[in-house]
């Protein structure tokens, strides 16, 4: 069940140099303990909207609140206490010559005790396995293991709501779903996970509400089954719909299944379904 509302934005705006608004009155908001994934092509305002509900960028019009708090230049630290960013490319986060000093790094700078620094340092090291690794010089490790890395950072900061922007981009196979089985144990702790992401596949079995953006604009919010229902969205997203969904609506379409709009989500509910399972 979920709890309160953590994160607000309210009537977003923001642009860059050249004045043009790359997010355009964007509302939403975010409650404890969802798994939400933002979809959209490039461009569509999904990288600046995270870094607008981090602190990084101020809103040019609008507002961004933290359970119910408005957000000005005071409320910036308490923010980004509780609101930590993943970014895409890892070595754009990572600082430090060691990986337990980069990991170190954010709890150091909350002025925590050494002993509950070193707790929560140990805690996100075993967490993403990488107790091994702690000597180790992060910029020489294989861009996986640099993934895992940047992921305990802001796991050792304890945040109550965590933004991935392309948590799996530039990931093979295998340490793609070593992250999507974090991200699933995350989620399963109580973590409230935002991220983006151009994996309709993954978004269509992992997210319990997707945010569909086009163009600075928010243009559709809801579960999966609706949001990829949904012929125009997609159309205007330029998103396919994922395959699992394609191949019910294929079986159905061909009387090969009955029409009970139980679409599978996961390959075990496709796999119950054609063994005429169907308590999923």
């Amino acid at each position: 069940m979920l709890g309160e509302v953590l994160l607000q934005a309210q009537g977003l705006y923001y642009g860059y140099e050249n004045n043009n608004d790359v997010l355009k009155d964007v509302s939403f908001s975010i409650r404890e303990g969802e798994r939400i994934a933002v979809l959209g092509a490039n461009g569509a305002g999904k990288s600046t909207l995270f870094l607008n509900l981090n602190g990084v960028f101020t809103p040019s019009k609008g507002s961004v609140s933290y359970r119910g708090k408005v957000i000005g230049k005071k409320e910036l630290n308490e923010l980004r206490r509780h609101v930590g960013i993943v970014f895409q490319d890892a070595d754009n986060q990572i600082i430090a010559s060691s990986v337990l000093a980069e990991v170190s790094f954010g709890p150091m700078n909350l002025k925590l005790p050494k002993e509950e620094v070193a707790e929560r340092v140990e805690e996100a090291l075993a967490y993403m396995n990488l107790s091994d690794f702690k000597d180790r010089a992060p910029h020489y490790l294989s861009g996986g293991e640099k993934k895992r890395v940047s992921i305990a950072d802001i796991i050792a900061m304890k945040p109550e709501v965590i933004i991935f922007d392309e948590p799996t981009a530039a990931l093979d196979p295998l340490n793609a779903d070593m992250l999507e089985a974090v991200l699933g144990n995350m989620a399963e702790s109580g973590k409230t996970i935002l991220l983006s992401t151009h994996d309709v596949d993954f978004a269509y079995r992992w997210a319990g509400r997707i945010l569909v953006f086009s163009e600075g604009e928010l243009i559709a919010d809801g579960n999966p089954l609706d949001i990829f229902g949904n012929e125009q969205v997609l159309k205007e997203a330029h998103l396919k719909r994922p395959v699992l969904f394609q191949v019910y609506e294929e079986l159905v379409k061909k009387g090969l299944l009955p029409d009970h709009k139980r679409y599978p989500r996961q390959m075990a509910e496709f796999q119950d379904l054609l063994n005429g399972i169907s308590d999923y």
